[in-house]
């Protein structure tokens, strides 16, 4: 399975602070955002992963991210030069995808809770069909809405609707079968003018191909798009690591419990992030090894 990152977009509802940067780039507690969404697609075990970004903003990537070697993954980079919706990444990354299966996350969503693990490497498994996540909000005329029928089957799928028909948000992470390259292109510009993941997502659901995940109490699904929202989802990182001492989102230390890298990288990684808090919990991972 191949994973994209789609970290485009002008983040205008988080301006003056993303006039310059990428609000992916910024932090979030004590790491980049883009983190999140990276140690989500590397807990499912993918480690090829495809990160598109705005044309002017990409060499910023890349020097953080620079190639994925030091997780033992291997990054990619694309650039889409308009915003024209979350479904035009498979136009932007089917090349990339080949012939594989594929998986997306925004760049902007950050997820937690016990269990999350498996349920991605489940989804990252599946050989045919979709697989999205649903998140009960109280305020679903913000989001995609999926309503589902007795037996828990998705029946609808919406778009931001006015009278939304259930509670159940999907989150911005999907697992597509190959035919996605295609559906994705086949898809017809919204009234907004953007390729819409929920149209896509509604696709799948139509051919009885959409198998939805309820993420329900003790999940965190958290959107990082505004002001109060970046600050509440730092806060809560905060809250966690202080009082667990483990770290979120530690993409070296994923990468080794995963076997993507060994313990010389490792400790190679702690060392060249120096004085920092993130270097000297590396540093006590090493030595837990010992």
């Amino acid at each position: 399975m191949k994973g994209i990152i789609l970290a485009g977009g002008t983040g205008t509802r988080l301006h003056p602070v993303t006039k310059s940067i990428s609000k992916q780039l910024l932090p979030v507690y004590d790491k980049p955002m883009i983190y999140y969404p990276l140690s989500v697609l590397m807990l499912a075990g993918i480690r090829d992963v495809l990160i598109i970004t705005t044309p002017h903003e990409q060499a910023l990537f890349q020097a953080l991210l620079q190639d994925g070697s030091q997780w033992g993954i291997n990054l990619s980079y694309a650039v889409q030069p308009s915003p024209d919706g979350l479904a035009q990444a498979f136009i932007i990354g089917r090349e990339f995808v080949g012939n594989d299966t594929a998986a997306l996350v925004l760049g902007d969503n950050l997820f937690f809770g016990h269990g999350f693990s498996e349920q991605l490497e489940e989804a990252a498994q599946e050989k045919e069909g979709a697989t999205v996540f649903a998140y009960y909000v109280g305020d679903p005329e913000r989001y995609g809405v999926v309503a589902f029928d007795e037996k828990g089957i998705a029946t609808s799928i919406e778009e931001k609707p006015a009278k939304p028909k259930s509670n159940w948000a999907v989150t911005g992470l999907y697992f597509y079968d190959n035919s996605v390259l295609d559906l994705a292109a086949s898809l017809k510009p919204s009234a907004r003018g953007e390729l819409e993941i929920t149209d896509l997502n509604r696709l799948y659901m139509e051919q009885k191909k959409l198998k939805v995940k309820k993420l329900g109490r003790g999940y965190a699904w958290l959107d990082t798009g505004t002001h109060r929202s970046l600050l509440e989802a730092g806060n809560f990182i905060q809250t966690l690591q202080d009082r667990q001492g483990l770290q979120i989102a530690c993409l070296e230390e994923i990468a080794f419990t995963k076997g993507f890298i060994d313990k010389a990288i490792l400790q190679k990684n702690a060392e060249a992030l120096g004085k920092s808090s993130y270097g000297a919990y590396l540093r006590t991972l090493v030595e837990q090894q010992r």
